[in-house]
């Protein structure tokens, strides 16, 4: 397929490079200067900031409150909880000399913080009176990516992590499944992706946890991306950190703690699931602009018309740009706005203006282009933004089924997973699942919450199932 050079490698051609061009064209990041870094852009920051109000509206919503911990944590904190150590040490960044002079203990750049979070609530929390404490952090955090990818994984992301500490496990488990639901809806709602929430296997499990839940979404090429967890660490942190209370009855017990988190790969998830060979398709709820309006023609009454009516669009509470750079075509400009993804594109000339029309163009549709009589266009936008999100997510949801198999053979199991996902039965052995990791690139995504009751042979060698259900695989991020 040609193109100029503002276009970007058609997505059959080479997925990868799609998404790294895209992500770059579309003006959402730049490299950083360090390996794996990224710098986020205006606009694409303006996506982060729009999925970051709207989970953190929900978490406040729930009874959680906001806090800052600490960037730099002592290394002996990681030591104190071995699993966790273990499963972190290959990604630590670590600050050995400061000051000028070498540092009596290393500090570690903060990988995650249930470790410095532990520390705090073993000494906020004396009583049961004091539980369930509803923690959340919004902050950045430091993983050395041995192979970046930008927004999917870089040396340097922006995170929310929830930490939590609760009298039993079921309340902890109660909030690690809030949790969990809080992220399928912003996924669907918002970012309009159709996540399969579920369980991890124990192989896939947060390191410190006792189980790790998990949305996963799949993206244009058939690959699965985890876009959000949940854990329910049970007390192996309030073991190693103290975290105890006193109950109604006097005796003293350990918490039991919860963490999650939602990151900027939301983003790289919103790009994959929803791009085009045009660039970005961006959903209207995530959109920093939902509509704009480019007038045609030097400045005067074009102009003029469409500051008046992008006026009236973000009364009627739509994001709104007027993209008056004259010394660009117009054949430019659409362009350059249908790469970047913006929902709706308001076309405004000095023949529209005389009949008191604008031209409207959805980022996707196969209707064309549209004539909406000027004075009616802040009246019917709201309406028209909400059809192309559902639209959105009923495609997205198409495409998944579609590329979604029951696999009851290997070969079966082996062709599914090439181009999406299978699910099948499986024996929940850590040696198998790295078997068909070898095979076939796939691993489990998760044990769908929604399963239907099931068992049988694994798919792969032949030992009963493990789960009562299937289990999603994929080739994934």
């Amino acid at each position: 397929m040609a193109r100029d050079e503002r276009g970007v490698t058609p997505q059959s051609e080479d997925f990868s490079s799609w998404y790294n061009e895209l992500v770059v064209k579309a003006q959402l990041v730049d490299r950083g200067p360090v390996r794996g870094t990224m710098v986020i852009r205006p606009y694409g920051y303006r996506l982060w900031e729009l999925l970051q109000a709207e989970l953190d509206r929900r978490i406040k919503d729930t009874g959680h409150e906001n806090a800052y911990f600490p960037l730099l944590i002592p290394e002996s904190y990681l030591r104190r909880e071995a699993e966790h150590v273990e499963g972190f040490s290959p990604e630590l960044a670590v600050v050995t000399h400061a000051g000028g002079k070498e540092l009596e203990e290393p500090l570690v750049v903060r990988p995650t913080s249930e470790t410095i979070v532990g520390e705090m609530m073993a000494r906020w929390i004396s009583s049961h009176r004091d539980l369930p404490l509803l923690l959340n952090q919004w902050a950045n955090v430091v993983r050395w990516e041995l192979r970046p990818r930008t927004f999917l994984r870089t040396t340097e992301f922006l995170w929310q992590e929830g930490h939590t500490a609760h009298a039993d496990e079921a309340d902890a488990m109660r909030e690690t499944m809030l949790a969990l639901g809080l992220y399928t809806e912003v996924a669907r709602d918002v970012a309009a992706i159709p996540v399969v929430p579920g369980e991890k296997t124990p192989g896939e499990r947060f390191a410190g946890a006792l189980r790790t839940f998990t949305v996963e979404g799949m993206m244009r090429d058939g690959k699965a991306l985890q876009a959000g967890t949940s854990h329910y660490m049970g007390t192996n942190f309030a073991r190693a950190f103290g975290i105890r209370y006193t109950s109604a009855a006097g005796r003293l017990d350990l918490c039991h703690t919860t963490s999650w988190g939602m990151t900027t790969r939301m983003i790289g998830a919103a790009i994959m699931t929803h791009g085009d060979d045009r660039g970005l398709v961006l959903p209207p709820r995530l959109a920093p602009y939902q509509v704009v309006i480019v007038p045609i023609g030097r400045g005067g009454p074009t102009s003029d018309a469409a500051r008046d009516l992008a006026a009236r669009l973000r009364a009627a509470g739509v994001r709104v740009h007027v993209d008056d750079r004259a010394q660009l075509s117009p054949g430019f400009r659409f362009h350059d706005w249908e790469l970047r993804g913006v929902p709706v594109r308001l076309e405004l000339g000095p023949r529209d203006l005389e009949s008191g029309t604008v031209v409207m163009a959805r980022r996707l549709g196969d209707e064309g282009k549209q004539t909406v009589a000027l004075d009616a266009v802040p009246g019917v936008m709201p309406g028209v933004l909400e059809d192309f999100q559902g639209f959105l997510l009923r495609r997205a949801t198409e495409f998944r089924d579609a590329h979604t198999r029951e696999a009851e053979t290997w070969d079966a199991f082996a062709e599914a997973v090439a181009t999406g996902w299978a699910v099948a039965l499986h024996c929940g052995d850590p040696a198998c699942e790295e078997a068909v990791k070898a095979e076939t690139a796939a691993t489990p995504r998760c044990v769908p919450l929604d399963g239907a009751p099931e068992t049988g042979p694994c798919v792969r060698c032949g030992s009963p199932s493990a789960y009562g259900k299937r289990v999603v695989f994929g080739r994934a991020y």
